[in-house]
């Protein structure tokens, strides 16, 4: 296992073996001497409660950490560019963070092509810091995320201004810091509302939930990447919901709720106005 640690004095993160800790290190990023602490990774958060699928629910109590500013480890950004490029395509910008808590979270964009006719952004920053995971998951510590627009979605500063064009540019960072705020972790199959109870994104869409899967509009080769100190990193997929939808896959487990996204197509290419596929109507639940 590894944990992160940052230089006193430049903020540079470093991710090394857990038996380094208490060691005294030099800076590549700057060159002074400073100590590996070691990682302060409180036990998982007990469940508040359990759906009827049997899926554990967290209900986070206000955030008791105060303000954490980090600067980018730009390894990590670099490794995660590389792996976006050799399995999307280029990435024609980025996102910056300029003031970041916990982690740096950058936004990195693929642009349109024939082969893939929509924007793909993707997460870095995410995985500097290990997720407090459940005894049994330590293989998903660390994850990135990703969604997909459509071709026609503004994608500048002032489109940005309106939150009917930003909110999934600002769930992509909410949650990637989220497991680092609240000492959890995000996983497959995990469901995140907009609130409890959940309120749609923006006035442009009645979604309000976020589903997390492995991406299905992308090459298995690009779930996960091994980072040059041994990490793991899990990529995954922001598939907004319905309201009904997440309380279907509460009732009913992922796999039925995932039995219905593919008579319907849904997948992580952002929609809207896409069908409720669970709304109730004549003859079916």
């Amino acid at each position: 296992m590894s944990l992160s640690t940052q230089c006193d004095e430049c903020g540079t993160r470093y991710h090394v073996p857990d038996e380094r800790a208490g060691k005294r290190v030099k800076c590549k990023a700057c060159g002074s001497i400073f100590q590996i602490r070691a990682a302060d990774r409180p036990p998982p958060e007990e469940p508040s409660e359990y759906s009827e699928a049997g899926t554990p629910i967290y209900r986070h109590a206000p955030r008791q950490k105060g303000f954490t500013p980090v600067s980018g480890d730009t390894h990590s950004i670099e490794a995660i560019s590389d792996h976006i490029e050799a399995h999307l395509g280029p990435v024609a910008g980025v996102f910056h963070e300029l003031v970041s808590d916990l982690v740096h979270i950058d936004v990195h964009m693929v642009g349109p092509t024939e082969e893939r006719p929509y924007h793909t952004l993707v997460t870095s920053g995410m995985s500097d810091l290990p997720m407090t995971v459940p005894e049994g998951a330590e293989a998903y510590r660390h994850a990135e995320l990703s969604i997909c627009l459509p071709e026609p979605w503004p994608l500048t500063q002032e489109a940005f201004a309106d939150e009917r064009n930003y909110w999934p540019i600002r769930w992509l960072k909410m949650l990637a810091r989220l497991p680092h705020e609240y000492n959890t972790w995000l996983g497959w199959g995990h469901t995140v509302p907009n609130g409890d109870p959940p309120e749609r994104f923006a006035r442009n869409t009645k979604l309000c939930c976020a589903l997390l899967l492995h991406p299905l509009l992308a090459p298995d080769d690009f779930q996960q990447l091994t980072m040059p100190d041994g990490r793991t990193v899990n990529f995954l997929a922001l598939v907004p919901l319905y309201r009904e939808e997440m309380e279907y896959k509460l009732k009913h487990g992922t796999e039925a709720l995932l039995e219905r996204f593919a008579e319907a197509e849904v997948n992580e290419l952002l929609d809207v106005r896409r069908s409720n596929v669970c709304k109730a109507r004549r003859g079916r639940p």
